[in-house]
């Protein structure tokens, strides 16, 4: 166990946020389909396990694989993913409410959605600053070498506002209610706007050129704050008629919509672009790589942001668009689950990059001469 950990990467998180979404998207669809709550219920208990699996794994790693684990934190390409760890605690905790509460009760699911939501958004804020922070002075990356993985730091604060205001109703009346609502739409700020200076480098990169295939699939990342933000601004505007009456809380139902709505179409936008891209990365041979789990949680947000949209607006364009879009995850997690299963089996995926072949010695009299001996 503690050799398989070696290249044990934060990337792994991934795989908790995609099963979580998949439950806390599905409980919340504005259609009944037989079994869903069931079968939601046990994904998100899949998700638990899953990260309670990988916490002690990514334990034994530090402490065993320490220089790996440094080494992680000093690569540009690896370092972004701790942000992930933030993501997969707050999306676990955010089901505790959602979904999991008529299984292990309110009081044993309100104990573990406050645990997890401050550990998650603890290690949120923290990636927030230090990815970036080592991005400048140790890995030294240039405008040029922007993927959508560099979301991944900043996209954490955003999901813990998404996931903070259902905590709300069960805090004391009055200050501290409002406090923590108001708290989740600092962190909404904060995130958006560390998101909205990196996504023009981001198109930009696109329009430069494709992504290596390996690659392509991180397109879908830029979906997560689109979707999470429209998230968390439909769970403002319903904790907020409670805790703050009167024209604050109805401001809180406008806003849903009025930045929802355009947010929304744009995510659409670069669902098309995202998803063109992919289909011809796939005919020119992309296979998979733990990359493919990015078309799980980002879509997963996009749905809970259009199931928002259809309770703000009554519309039943938006229940359709987020039956539609589940569907597409559903695709998404099983694609990545099939083969994450395959590369756990042939043990592929935890295996550490192959070195680099050696280069041949270069040609000289002595050795033609050696040869032709």
């Amino acid at each position: 166990m503690i050799t398989a950990v070696r290249h044990l990467g934060p990337n792994w998180y991934a795989t908790v946020m995609g099963t979580a979404v998949l439950a806390t998207a599905g409980v919340a669809l504005p259609v009944h389909v037989p079994g869903l709550r069931t079968a939601c219920t046990v994904l998100w208990a899949l998700a638990l396990a899953l990260l309670l699996f990988l916490l002690g794994a990514r334990a034994l790693h530090w402490r065993h694989h320490r220089d790996q684990a440094r080494a992680h934190l000093l690569d540009a390409a690896m370092a972004p993913f701790y942000g992930c760890l933030a993501m997969a605690l707050l999306s676990v905790g955010a089901g505790a409410l959602a979904v999991g509460r008529p299984w292990i009760g309110t009081t044993a699911a309100v104990a573990l959605d406050t645990v997890l939501f401050t550990a998650g958004t603890a290690v949120a804020l923290a990636a927030a600053v230090t990815v970036p922070y080592l991005m400048a002075v140790r890995h030294r990356v240039t405008v040029p070498e922007a993927t959508p993985v560099w979301l991944l730091p900043l996209v954490g604060p955003m999901v813990a506002a998404a996931a903070g205001p259902p905590l709300v109703p069960h805090l004391p009346p009055g200050q501290p209610r409002e406090t923590l609502l108001l708290a989740c739409v600092a962190l909404f700020g904060l995130s958006l706007l560390a998101v909205l200076l990196v996504l023009p480098l981001l198109f930009a990169r696109t329009i430069g050129g494709p992504l290596p295939l390996a690659l392509t699939p991180t397109l879908f990342l830029v979906l997560g704050p689109l979707g999470q933000s429209t998230t968390a601004v439909g769970k403002f505007a319903d904790a907020a008629p409670a805790v703050m009456p009167g024209p604050a809380g109805t401001g809180f139902e406008v806003f849903a919509v009025l930045y929802g709505v355009p947010v929304t179409g744009f995510a659409l936008l670069w669902l098309c672009l995202a998803g063109a891209h992919v289909v011809r990365a796939r005919r020119r041979g992309m296979g998979f790589t733990m990359s493919w789990w990015a078309f799980t949680f980002p879509v997963g947000t996009c749905v809970t942001g259009a199931e928002a949209l259809g309770r703000h607006t009554g519309l039943v364009a938006f229940d359709a668009l987020a039956a539609g879009l589940y569907t597409l995850l559903i695709a998404g997690w099983l694609a990545a689950a099939a083969g994450t299963v395959r590369g756990l089996l042939s043990g592929e995926l935890l295996r550490g990059p192959r070195p680099a072949p050696a280069a041949p010695r270069p040609v000289t009299a002595r050795t033609t001469s050696g040869a032709a001996r």
